[in-house]
């Protein structure tokens, strides 16, 4: 059986955000965000992955597909894990393997890790990969992240289990559209703060990095807190689905920082005025680093309440940049019969999401 490191194998495809120098000094693919991991396509009989994972609390998941079909599911264990990602098969016959992380960066109560090492194989070679369509960035919060999609509606824990990157509208948006993609999601953040007013959990805040919310020193070491190399991977459009937990922090008491600072969102017209401030503001710096970029605020999976103020955040970047390439798009609402675990959306919401963005993209793109 043949063995060699992730960045020695030929073909293979990386998915998501990652620091390259860093990573090819270290030998391994870090896996930051929801959606990193992989993609190849193998001639072979037998193909074998190796992870390393370290977490306190939340495990990471992944997701494995062959030739577009699910294939695995799983959480990963403390440690090494070694996965048998098929064995059997015909040789010389192509076999599309994508490897996916299911689950989000953990931040704050869970300094979780996981990269992939190296794969071991027998038989074949490893194929090039035709070219993506086009490049799509998705931003935002656990609907992106895909929360929900996975467990049965009565779930209320917040487990990693219910997490699915390969459920959620981004993937599923790329794979209407045949698209690379990247993905840049916490659950429970938003554009000035968190849901519960906390604004260090300002999303637009941590964009510049590679991936801000993946702390402690092994993510460090990885690559995760250095500056993000736009020019390196420029998306063809950005999808920013954030204002749900601006909402939610509205109906919250105020946050009260351990340094006394006191911050709250409300409802009043100042504040609205803020949040859509803010807004432009992200629009402005995501059109600095992304200068050829679709831009696309899409919101709506559960409920419009903030539609006016970012609509009206969408038209003043227009008016006051001069900049015709930003739009808002209004997604399809959960409803009863699409709701999925934790009051998130379910697949059918994911997927109805998923084809309002490629149809809307189509057009634009």
């Amino acid at each position: 059986m043949n063995a060699a490191e992730i960045f020695t194998c030929p073909n293979i495809r990386p998915l998501g955000r990652f620091h390259r120098e860093t990573a090819q000094r270290a030998g391994v693919l870090p896996l930051f965000w929801s959606g990193s991991g992989m993609e190849l396509c193998f001639t072979g009989t037998e193909l074998h992955v190796s992870l390393e994972a370290k977490f306190d609390r939340l495990e990471p998941w992944i997701a494995v597909e062959v030739n577009g079909a699910p294939l695995i599911r799983m959480p990963l264990r403390q440690g090494s894990n070694k996965i048998c990602l098929f064995q059997g098969l015909t040789e010389n016959v192509p076999k599309r393997v994508r490897l996916l992380k299911e689950t989000q960066p953990m931040p704050d109560e869970d300094s979780g890790c996981l990269w992939l090492s190296g794969l071991r194989w027998s038989g074949g070679t490893f194929l090039p990969l035709p070219a993506p369509a086009c490049r799509l960035e998705f931003i935002g919060d656990s609907l992106s992240s895909g929360e929900g999609v996975r467990g049965a509606r009565e779930e209320s824990d917040y487990a990693a289990p219910w997490f699915s990157a390969a459920g959620a509208f981004p993937r599923l948006t790329a794979d209407l559209l045949g698209a690379d993609w990247h993905v840049i999601s916490q659950s429970g953040w938003g554009i000035r703060s968190d849901w519960s007013n906390n604004p260090c959990h300002a999303l637009p805040d941590w964009y510049d990095r590679v991936c801000g919310p993946a702390a402690g020193t092994i993510n460090a070491a990885l690559g995760a807190q250095e500056d993000h190399d736009f020019p390196s991977w420029q998306p063809d459009a950005v999808i920013v689905n954030l204002g749900t937990n601006d909402a939610g922090a509205m109906e919250q008491p105020p946050w009260k920082g351990l340094d006394g600072t006191i911050f709250q969102q409300r409802s009043t017209p100042e504040d609205l005025a803020l949040l859509e401030t803010a807004a432009v503001d992200f629009l402005k710096k995501l059109r600095r680093h992304n200068p050829g970029a679709k831009l696309v605020w899409a919101y709506g999976m559960l409920g419009e309440p903030l539609r006016p103020c970012l609509e009206r955040a969408v038209n003043r970047f227009r008016r006051d940049t001069g900049d015709s390439n930003a739009w808002y798009l209004p997604l399809p609402a959960v409803t009863e019969e699409t709701m999925g675990a934790r009051l998130h959306p379910g697949p059918a919401c994911h997927e109805a999401a998923a084809r309002t963005i490629a149809d809307f993209l189509r057009q634009i793109l």
